[in-house]
């Protein structure tokens, strides 16, 4: 099993970025996709997730900010990250959960860094 997360990078406050986790080795359609993030202050959280038939959930400090979509015929899962705040830098992960057994693949972080 595979995930490869890309899309982090340097951003100022306000700004916007695009996350992607292209998964492989795995029944794409069977698993819920997460994007979780974690700095050096905290512990990590849930940023957003999406099942298979697109149910979203996303944490409470997104408020509305960030959109997390998934391409089935590509094995692809997307966050959208708009309105980026200094607070919102971390290393993003990127997560795969098999919806029978609750069995979870995580791939690499991603950096995602917010300048004020």
């Amino acid at each position: 099993v595979q995930l490869q997360a890309s899309g982090g990078g340097l951003v100022q406050a306000g700004g916007s970025l695009r996350l992607s986790c292209a998964a492989s080795g795995i029944i794409f359609r069977a698993y819920r996709m997460n994007w979780y993030r974690q700095n050096s202050e905290k512990q990590r959280e849930l940023v957003a997730s999406i099942n298979s038939l697109g149910s979203t959930n996303y944490g409470d400090f997104v408020l509305g900010r960030f959109t997390i979509s998934r391409d089935n015929a590509k094995n692809t899962v997307h966050l959208q990250m708009n309105s980026l705040k200094p607070e919102d830098t971390a290393v993003y992960y990127c997560s795969a959960t098999y919806w029978a057994t609750n069995i979870e693949y995580w791939g690499q972080g991603t950096q995602v860094t917010v300048s004020s």
